[in-house]
């Protein structure tokens, strides 16, 4: 039975002993200490489990098993949330201390998402900072990690994170749920901060060629797509060299 009022919080690792520690600290020191953690581990042999297993003050779920990337990490740990709304973070991203508690005062019955500000490098995010059809998932939200409070029971109507896209999994959902008109609740603060370390941050040709493959399933203007990803396929092979 899903633990009302409760938020879960998914985080996937492998081999991420030596980033952890920042997001632990970030968990302990939360104004509101009333979520679970939930950790979907790709079976890591680094230390990762044994950090984990010696935590003691928050409540923490650890799931370690060999899975296929982070979204099939990520479902494994939706699918074992107690919650009614989860956030994703990541093992090397933080929350500032009152994440939870905004979050939490966010919520209404019919909210589906609360999307609140990030910083990534020098810069804060907040949703609506580009149209659809060109930034995708950032017309509607800041951030999938750190910047969105998802309600689990969205994964029946639109599915769980799909294993065709591994790079932007998220983005298919996210928007699949704004084209659904799920409610978004936009709040004007910044709850975290968000490490541009991770694959869609370094691969950014997969990045680019997803996101097209993503636009198309969704229904966007073809033309224009293939444009767009033609353009910016150029620009990553330019800003490369």
């Amino acid at each position: 039975m899903a633990l009302k009022g409760k938020i879960s919080i998914v985080t996937a690792t492998y081999n991420a002993k030596h980033v952890l520690p920042g997001l632990i600290a970030s968990l302990r020191e939360q104004t509101d200490l009333n979520f679970e953690w939930v950790v979907a581990d790709g079976a890591s042999t680094d230390g990762t489990l044994e950090l984990l297993m010696s935590i003691k003050d928050l409540d923490i779920k650890i799931i370690s098993q060999e899975d296929f990337g982070i979204y099939d990490a990520l479902n494994r740990g939706v699918k074992a949330c107690s919650g009614d709304y989860y956030l994703v973070i990541g093992a090397d991203d933080i929350f500032y201390p009152d994440a939870i508690e905004v979050y939490r005062a966010a919520i209404e019955p019919n909210v589906s998402f609360v999307t609140a500000g990030v910083d990534v490098g020098d810069v804060s995010v907040f949703a609506g900072r580009s149209p659809s059809w060109k930034g995708g998932h950032a017309a509607y939200f800041s951030c999938h990690a750190v910047g969105v409070l998802i309600k689990k029971k969205l994964h029946d109507r639109y599915g769980f994170y799909s294993r065709r896209y591994p790079i932007l999994a998220d983005q298919l959902f996210l928007l699949s749920a704004a084209a659904g008109n799920e409610q978004i609740k936009r709040l004007p603060v910044v709850v975290g901060r968000f490490n541009e370390a991770g694959v869609s941050s370094i691969d950014r040709a997969g990045t680019i060629t997803e996101l097209y493959r993503v636009q198309l399933q969704l229904g966007s203007n073809k033309f224009v797509q293939t444009l767009l990803c033609c353009f910016r396929l150029l620009k990553n092979i330019i800003t490369s060299k």
